[in-house]
């Protein structure tokens, strides 16, 4: 299930990045729904593919 959520949250990041404040929105959203793992993975993901203005710093994960 965690792998699924991961590649949703990549294809629905794609679609907003032409919106940095939605894409931190859309991200922020993600954190709080993936495992560790899945948003180490995605962290890298998103610095590999838009770059660290997309990022959120610090990351804020409340489970």
């Amino acid at each position: 299930m965690s792998k699924k959520m991961l590649d949703y949250t990549k294809e629905l990041l794609r679609k907003v990045s032409f919106d940095v404040k939605l894409f931190r929105k859309e991200l922020a959203k993600a954190y709080q729904n993936l495992v560790e793992e899945d948003i180490e993975e995605l962290r890298n993901w998103v610095v590999a593919n838009f770059g660290e203005k997309y990022l959120l710093n610090p990351i804020f994960v409340v489970k």
